[in-house]
């Protein structure tokens, strides 16, 4: 008979009971196992994933600082010289505002000063009385008042230098005043379109200059691009967008400025009628006076 100790055989029934036990309990334990390799495996791939793009890893703070991008962070951002561009055309731009709002009051007053002009000149009885109303104070500096008062003027110097200004020597003083009223006329022409080269210029070369500053950064970027080996949109994005801010800036002043430059030869087109119509209203005037022996 074999000489069991009892404290060798509660050890081997607590060995007993630990391994029928104990295989559950093993087996909860070691299931989060394949949870962790996984989770070590999704780091590693994103890891790895940041290598293959050029170690941009932070691209989702790339992103974030992406989303927060204005025209005015975008500018501050700019190279140097996509700068001055930018600056360039928005003084062209703003330059081409201030030209509207002072030729729209320029063509308004000058329109009123000549309604007024008219209605006084078709009232005179002689040429003295030309002269008188296109000198007045009240019509200082108004095309239609200058012309009269040149025609004016040079039938009163053929008068004052003894020649004859009726008669026979009619046709000769009506030339000699059409010849006045039309080197006042030259002069209307250039004060009328003074900043139409301006605008002209704006709208033409506008968006070209805009253009060499989104080539120009744009190239840049491209530069960047080489330098950190990497494509992600998050990185390259923000510089592209401040190239084509440059050519956004360079529409925003060209367009304006086309727009005012066909609307205000518009207004000189027609301004420029009218006063052909009153230099024909003007020399039948003179005639008049002139075969009357005024």
């Amino acid at each position: 008979m074999l000489d069991i100790k009892p404290h060798h055989s509660l050890a081997a029934l607590v060995g007993v009971m630990a391994l029928t036990m104990g295989v559950p309990a093993f087996a909860q334990t070691a299931a989060p196992v394949p949870a962790v390799a996984a989770s070590d495996a999704a780091v590693s791939d994103a890891a790895a994933s940041g290598l293959s793009n050029g170690g941009a890893v932070a691209a989702p703070t790339e992103i974030k600082n992406a989303g927060k991008l204005t025209p005015i962070q975008m500018f501050l951002d700019a190279e140097p010289v996509v700068k001055v561009v930018m600056v360039g055309l928005l003084l062209c731009s703003v330059f081409s505002w201030t030209l509207l709002v002072t030729k729209i009051f320029e063509f308004g007053s000058l329109n009123r000063a000549s309604d007024r002009f008219l209605e006084a000149f078709r009232s005179a009885r002689s040429i003295a009385d030309i002269a008188r109303i296109s000198g007045s104070e009240e019509f200082e500096g108004n095309p239609m008042a200058d012309m009269a008062s040149a025609a004016a003027s040079e039938v009163e110097v053929s008068r004052q230098a003894g020649l004859g200004v009726t008669g026979a020597h009619r046709d000769s003083t009506v030339v000699r005043a059409s010849s006045a009223v039309s080197a006042v006329q030259a002069g209307l022409s250039k004060r009328l379109s003074a900043g139409m080269q301006f605008l002209a210029s704006v709208g033409s070369s506008g968006p070209f200059i805009g253009l060499f500053g989104t080539v120009y950064g744009i190239m840049n970027s491209f530069i960047g691009i080489a330098n950190t080996n990497t494509t992600n949109l998050a990185v390259v994005a923000p510089g592209i967008a401040e190239a084509l801010l440059a050519t956004g800036i360079g529409l925003f002043a060209a367009i304006p400025s086309v727009i005012f430059y066909n609307f205000f030869q518009t207004r000189i087109s027609a301004y420029g009628t009218r006063t052909e119509g009153f230099v024909a209203e003007l020399m039948n005037a003179i005639s008049r006076q002139l075969d009357k022996g005024a």
